[in-house]
């Protein structure tokens, strides 16, 4: 009888130490896989500093945007620019243009 009273309380402390080894590793793999753990925080760091990149790049096509609208408001016109988008537009060249024709570059590379 005392060895099954020992081996009882053998068994019920490895059991209780088991159990709590399991909730410990529980909490611990969703810690690091959950919905809000560390890995989804370095997923959340990568998207930022990509959206951060694709900002920036942005926000410098704007302002070049921004430049070129301001030349072409009736406030501040520029007559080079009017005249180079009108006959960029039209298709158009003055007589004293310089054209320069290229050949395609399948018909360069072919040689």
């Amino acid at each position: 009888m005392v060895t099954r009273r020992k081996l009882r309380s053998f068994l019920s402390a490895i059991g209780l130490y088991v159990g709590v080894a399991l909730l410990i590793g529980y909490f611990g793999v969703n810690a690091y896989t959950g919905d809000r753990g560390l890995r989804a925080k370095q997923d959340l760091d990568h998207q930022y500093t990509d959206i951060s990149s694709d900002l920036a790049q942005l926000k410098g096509e704007r302002k070049e945007w921004e430049k070129r609208v301001a030349l072409l408001k009736a406030e501040s016109i520029d007559p080079d620019m009017l005249d180079e988008r009108g006959r960029d537009m039209l298709g158009y060249l003055e007589r004293n243009d310089l054209m320069l024709i290229l050949k395609p570059p399948a018909a360069a590379a072919a040689r």
